[in-house]
C-alpha cells in the first residue's frame, strides 16, 4: 500500500512538473514586438492604436499604447511584420518587413506625422463663409 502511495505521489509530481516547464519555456521564448509611439512633437502618445500584420498582409492585430506611450505585441509567429500607429487623425509611416525569429523581441519606435487634426484631439476651426 505504501509503495502505491509513493508511486502515485511521484506520478502526480512528474505530471505537474511536465505541464509547468513548457509554460515557463513558452514565456521565455515568446516572440514579441514592443516599443513606443511618439507624436510629431516627440512626446509619447497615450491610447494610440498600433496595427501589426504580417508583411504578406495577413493576421492583422491592433493594440493600444499605455499612458506612457508604450505598446507590446506578444504571441507572434516567426515572420516579417509591418507596423503602423495612429492617434487623433495622425498616422506614422508603415515600418515594413521587420524580421522576427522565434523567441526574439524587437523594439520599434513609431513616430506620428502631422495629420488632419491636432494630436490634442481638437478639430481645426472652420472658417465662416460670408
Amino acid at each position: 500500500m505504501k509503495r502505491k502511495l509513493v508511486f502515485i505521489q511521484t506520478l502526480i509530481l512528474t505530471l505537474l512538473v511536465a505541464t509547468w516547464l513548457p509554460a515557463q519555456n513558452g514565456t521565455k521564448s515568446d516572440t514579441v514586438i514592443k516599443g513606443m509611439v511618439l507624436g510629431a512633437d516627440g512626446k509619447p502618445v497615450a491610447a494610440a492604436a498600433v496595427t501589426c500584420q504580417s508583411s504578406a498582409g495577413i493576421r492583422p492585430r491592433v493594440v493600444h499604447t499605455d499612458s506612457k506611450g508604450h505598446y507590446i505585441i506578444t504571441g507572434l509567429k516567426q515572420d516579417a511584420y509591418d507596423l503602423r500607429a495612429d492617434a487623433n487623425g495622425a498616422y506614422s509611416d508603415w515600418e515594413k518587413n521587420i524580421p522576427l525569429r522565434k523567441g526574439q523581441t524587437k523594439e520599434v519606435t513609431l513616430r506620428l506625422l502631422n495629420g488632419n487634426t491636432a494630436l490634442s484631439g481638437t478639430l481645426p476651426a472652420k472658417q465662416k463663409s460670408q
